[in-house]
């Protein structure tokens, strides 16, 4: 078996592979000065192609029917913006005695972001689950977000002076909802193309995504971010979005189960339910937090962002197999 193989086994393929180096890039030559600001607005405008691929890529239909499952889209919102921020608020509590305050910070800001667009349908696809509710739930999920991430932050996070500003929600849009928005509009054009050329949107979703990981850790690392993370730090955030992510994978498979929901079903609840969004996440962060440690802040995020991947790709890979052999049996 290649080399590619194996880390595919075990999870780890190239892109996960480019993240990390994107940090390290960042950490031996980070973008400073105007060099900075360039990086910043290429990525700005990445995220807005990346939405705007997303609104063009889809399908009203897909959307309808996954409407029509009403349970499981109610129990994909709860779980995304109502069992998670709870999750994440006693995690936060708990630790806040062994981290930095923008860290802990950081922690409940990870719990209010929406879900993953690309990777949870991804990985919803690739375990045989119910691709078009999940189309449903992760686009859904971003759209509300635009709202209810900041008046959940607001309420979160009333002593780290972030409020439920008009001109955040605003910016926000302008950068997420208008593209998308967007995007659908040109769908009758673009999106058949579109279809046609998935590494198209590929690439711009991995792209804009390692272009705001290099900028946020450049960020970081010129504000001395390194300086104030020592490796018992790191290891307690790495371990609290562990246990975040096993908490809410464990109650959405089990609540998928109580109620009743197939298979299918099950995973659209497993991966767009337990997924935090990088590609919103950021963008909102320099939002939400203007003046404030953006690297510290998104620090809890980027490493769950690895995790979710390297975890889900397992499972995924796993539901795939297991489903494979049940039908051979069968």
């Amino acid at each position: 078996m290649s080399l590619s193989g194996r880390l595919k086994r075990i999870g780890l393929d190239s892109y996960i592979l480019l993240l990390i180096a994107t940090v390290v890039l960042a950490t031996v030559i980070p973008a400073s000065g105007i060099g900075a600001v360039i990086v910043s607005q290429v990525a700005f405008y990445a995220v807005a192609l990346l939405f705007f691929l997303y609104g063009a890529k889809l399908n009203t239909s897909a959307v309808v029917a996954g409407i029509a499952n009403w349970r499981l889209q109610l129990l994909v919102f709860g779980t995304t913006y109502i069992v998670f921020p709870i999750v994440g608020v006693a995690l936060a509590g708990m630790l806040s005695p062994w981290l930095e305050p923008n860290i802990a910070l950081g922690l409940l800001f990870l719990a209010v972001l929406p879900s993953t667009v690309q990777s949870s349908i991804a990985f919803t696809s690739m375990a045989q689950g119910n691709v078009p509710a999940a189309v449903c739930a992760a686009s859904l999920s971003n759209l509300l977000g635009v709202l209810l991430t900041p008046a959940l932050a607001a309420v979160l996070f009333h002593t780290s002076g972030v409020g439920l500003n008009a001109n955040a929600v605003v910016s926000i849009g302008i950068q997420i909802l208008l593209p998308f928005a967007l995007g659908q509009i040109a769908r009758p054009w673009v999106g058949e193309w579109i279809g046609r050329h998935k590494g198209v949107s590929l690439f711009v979703d991995r792209g804009s995504i390692l272009l705001i990981v290099y900028s946020a850790f450049s960020a970081g690392v010129v504000a001395g971010i390194w300086q104030r993370v020592d490796i018992t730090t790191l290891t307690i955030m790495v371990m609290a979005d562990i246990v975040l992510l096993a908490i809410i994978m464990a109650f959405g498979w089990f609540a998928g189960k109580s109620m009743g929901l197939p298979r299918e079903d099950r995973m659209v609840m497993l991966f767009c339910g337990s997924t935090k969004s990088l590609a919103s996440g950021i963008p909102i962060a320099n939002i939400l937090f203007v003046g404030q440690p953006i690297g510290l802040i998104v620090l809890p995020l980027m490493l769950f962002h690895q995790i979710q991947l390297f975890v889900c790709a397992i499972i995924a890979q796993r539901q795939a197999y297991r489903l494979s052999q049940t039908l051979q049996v069968a």
